[in-house]
Parts: C-alpha cells; structure tokens; sequence
C-alpha cells in the first residue's frame, strides 16, 4: 500500500501526458489520466504541492490579474530576465513563449457587443467562457458568439468558476470538486430550462462531461454532462437534425485540421471535419498525427520539455511541413496552437 504514494510511483507516472487515449484505444478502456489524478491528489497529500503545481493549477487567477494588468505583465512574463528566473526557480522553460494576455477580457466585450437576431429564436446556449478564452484569446469567444447568433440562439455567459482541470491534473481534487459543484448548480437550472452548454476549448469543456459526474455525481451533474457539447459538436448536431439555417461564405482555401486529444478520446474528429466541411469550395484534412506534445503544463516543464518536442517531431511537425504556404492549420486547443506555433513556427487557427 505504501507503494502508492512513493517516489517510484511517481517516477512511473510521470510522462503519462493525461491524453486519454487510452481509454479510447486500449480494448479494456482503462482511463490511466484518471488513476494519475487519483495518485497525484493522494502523492501530494503526502508529500506536499510544488510552488509550480500551485502556479499551473491556479491559472485561472494568474490570467485574471495578467488580463489587468497588460500589456505590462506581457513584457514581464516574456522579458529574458523573468524567463530565466522561472526557468531556474520554477523549472518552467525559458525555451517556451507564454501565453500573451488580453486587456480587454472576453466577457466586457460579450456585453459590449451589438447583439441582431436575422431569425426567430430557437433556444438558449450557455457559452462556457474558459480562462483561455477569458483572458488570452477572447476572439474565439466572440467568433463562437456571432455563429450562435446567426444559427438562431440566444446566447448567455454565466458567473463560473474555472472547470477545474488544471487542479484535477496537478491531483488536487479537493478544489476541483469545489469548482464542479459550483458550476452544476449554476448550469443545472440553464439545463431544466431545455438550455445546452458549448464550449471552444477541449479540456476545459470535456472535463463537464467526463470528470463531473464522477467528481459530484448525482443526476445534476449527469443532466448537465449530457447536454454539454463542443461547439462542432452542437453545429453537426443542428446539421444532422436538419435545424441549420447557415449560409457559409464560399472560401477557396485548405485546411489542415489538427485534433486536440481530449477531443479525439471522448467525441473524435468526425464532428469538427463535419463542420468544416459545410462551408463551400474549404478543402479539409485530418493531420492523424496523434498527440502534440504540449499536454497542457506538461510541454512548460522543464524537465518534459525535450520529450514535449520529441513528441510533436515524431508527426505532427513534418505533417505541418509537408504541406504548403497555402495550406491553414485549424484546431481547437490552446496547448496544441502554442505547440505548433513552437514547434514550426505557424500561426494555427481556432476551427
């Protein structure tokens, strides 16, 4: 028994990426993310949280305060000086770029927007507003709004708290089940009312749908996971029932899609090549590259950072290579554009 908590253990576990993969691949499913979550919050019971752990656990609060205070805190968060200070006191790599924080927070411009409706109102849609898109890359929100608009909902923004994967990945389930039952009673009423929940980012949105219901299980959590969808999910969704009245722009260009590997364990791809594949004359490719290497925090850390990019050399970055200056990289996760842009030095755009 003492062996679950040793320094072995740890040692053992320490490059599973937490892609899940395994349960979708592996024909026993076994969910090895999962049993790492539960041996990390039982290792760091034991033997304390790394200053580092605390930091990448509680992004949600850093790029809050980084949102406030740039551009300031993105000079200092990418100035050589701080990078190396980060390197040798966090281990965080000083080879990586940090995510740059937006002033302008997504949910100010959610309100501030000009919301007209062409068509009548068909439902409500909670968008699930994750830090990243909070607080680094609120164009996707705002991208991911005006398409709702436009297929007929109504959508709304609510005070949430972050999902939680951050702690459930640094084994400190406690606060994550803090932030899971917080958030199904704030959704759960939305759901009663015949709302759906859509998000943008895999591991953010997912982690309602996987790790809820066995965090806070109960029939609200439950409710909650089975109306929560990603937004390509809930575009072929609508297309599939026959409910979708877009008309896309006709784009003469190419596409090469990138699945996150969340995304690909739990829903797979066919659902964001299905979305992009309604728009006219885009012609659409699957990377099947498998993981980029990023695996959240993991690709920061500096001890993970060469096997980070091992990873991503393996197939993902010549894939990327192959094609030419005229082919677009699409994807859903913020580790996997960071990774990429990284790694080849592409700019990857949200789907």
């Amino acid at each position: 028994k003492e062996e679950f908590t040793s320094q072995r253990m740890y040692d053992v576990l320490d490059l599973c990426l937490e892609c899940k993969g395994c349960k979708a691949e592996c024909p026993s499913g076994v969910d090895m993310a999962k049993i790492k979550y539960e041996f990390l919050d039982a290792y760091h019971q034991k033997n304390g949280y790394s200053l580092r752990s605390r930091l990448f656990a509680n992004i949600s609060t850093f790029s809050r305060i980084g949102s406030a205070l740039a551009p300031v805190s993105n000079w200092k968060i990418n100035n050589p000086i701080i990078k190396w200070l980060l390197d040798q006191i966090l281990r965080i790599d000083k080879r990586r770029l940090l995510p740059k924080f937006d002033r302008h927070p997504f949910p100010k411009q959610f309100k501030a927007r000009t919301t007209s409706y062409s068509r009548p109102i068909k439902g409500k849609v909670v968008l699930f507003n994750d830090t990243f898109m909070n607080y680094n890359q609120p164009s996707v929100g705002m991208a991911a709004t005006r398409l709702l608009e436009s297929a007929g909902y109504e959508v709304v923004i609510v005070d949430r708290k972050c999902c939680g994967r951050p702690f459930i990945s640094k084994g400190m389930l406690d606060k994550a089940k803090s932030n899971a039952q917080y958030n199904v009673d704030l959704l759960y009423p939305y759901i009663e009312q015949g709302a759906y929940v859509v998000g943008c980012e895999p591991s953010c949105l997912l982690a309602l749908r996987d790790e809820y219901p066995d965090l806070v299980p109960g029939n609200k959590s439950s409710a909650v996971a089975q109306n929560t969808f990603l937004i390509e999910e809930f575009i072929q969704k609508l297309h599939r029932e026959g409910t979708l009245e877009l008309q896309f722009q006709q784009k003469n260009e190419r596409v090469f899609f990138h699945g996150h590997c969340h995304a690909k364990a739990l829903v797979g791809n066919e659902p964001a090549l299905e979305a992009l594949s309604l728009i006219p004359g885009l012609e659409v490719q699957d990377s099947n590259a498998g993981c980029c290497g990023m695996a959240g925090a993991f690709g920061y850390e500096k001890e993970h950072y060469e096997l980070s990019m091992e990873i991503g050399k393996q197939r993902l970055f010549p894939a990327i290579l192959s094609k030419g200056v005229d082919w677009d990289v699409a994807l859903m996760g913020v580790s996997c554009r960071q990774q990429i842009e990284h790694g080849v030095g592409k700019k990857a755009r949200h789907l």
